[in-house]
């Protein structure tokens, strides 16, 4: 079994280098083959209501991919946290619970999205908190679309203005809870994205040798991972000029 990892895409209609990269890119899995997307794979989603050409272009190009036999999956980001069940049914494709454990060549490997291991942005911490609760949900679902969007806007442009003013340590993982994490799933491999650090880490813990993959981000150039019967395979790849 062949399967391939993406994360960060942040895709967006202005983003057209990133959209015609991600289109060329679905060309790669075959049919048996699995896409896992693991979060912020939108730049922002308000909600399986939404009504635009974009979207439906995005979501017609991995209707395609399924009918080829290609296996979807799909995780919440920090940015795509509100992609629900109907979108999913639209595009033939499972919602994993995020962290979620998967099988690659024989092995038990934990998939993530990455933002909940960065325990020491406390802020972050908090809003997520807040904005996963079904309370919040419902409430925001509620509004119009036009006002979602603008609330998302709004929140996107806080977020870099504040990340701006962070050390970059409280913006990585905290690697207290990737060994925590690791231990109760019982796991020697991770993965993940979010941080846009992309890299493979060797490390210790309790004796014994761990790996965490984190995937990267198609702001300049795209990336994937894939994972085959030859290992793990950590690609970057120049986007369409």
């Amino acid at each position: 079994m062949t399967s391939w990892f993406i994360s960060d895409l942040h895709l967006a209609p202005e983003e057209t280098r990133i959209t015609a990269g991600f289109l060329e890119f679905l060309q790669k899995p075959q049919a048996k083959h699995q896409l896992y997307i693991l979060g912020d794979f939108f730049n922002y989603w308000v909600g399986d209501d939404i009504v635009d050409p974009y979207v439906e272009e995005i979501k017609q190009a991995l209707r395609e991919t399924a009918k080829r036999g290609v296996q979807l999956f799909f995780m919440h980001g920090n940015r795509d946290f509100l992609v629900g069940q109907q979108f999913c049914d639209d595009i033939n494709c499972t919602l994993l619970p995020d962290p979620s454990l998967v099988t690659l060549n024989g092995e038990s490997v934990l998939l993530m999205h990455g933002d909940s291991l960065c325990t020491k942005d406390t802020e972050y911490m908090n809003f997520r908190a807040m904005v996963r609760g079904n309370d919040w949900q419902q409430k925001f679902l509620s509004q119009s679309v036009a006002d979602r969007q603008a609330f998302a806007q709004k929140a996107r442009e806080e977020s870099q203005k504040g990340n701006a003013m962070k050390d970059m340590d409280i913006l990585d993982v905290t690697s207290s809870e990737v060994n925590r994490l690791m231990t109760e799933h019982k796991v020697s491999r991770m993965i993940h994205g979010h941080t846009h650090r992309p890299n493979t880490h060797e490390f210790q813990h309790d004796h014994s040798p761990m790996q965490r993959i984190v995937l990267g981000d198609w702001y300049t150039q795209g990336w994937y991972l894939k994972v085959d019967k030859q290992g793990y395979h950590l690609v970057e790849f120049d986007l369409p000029a």
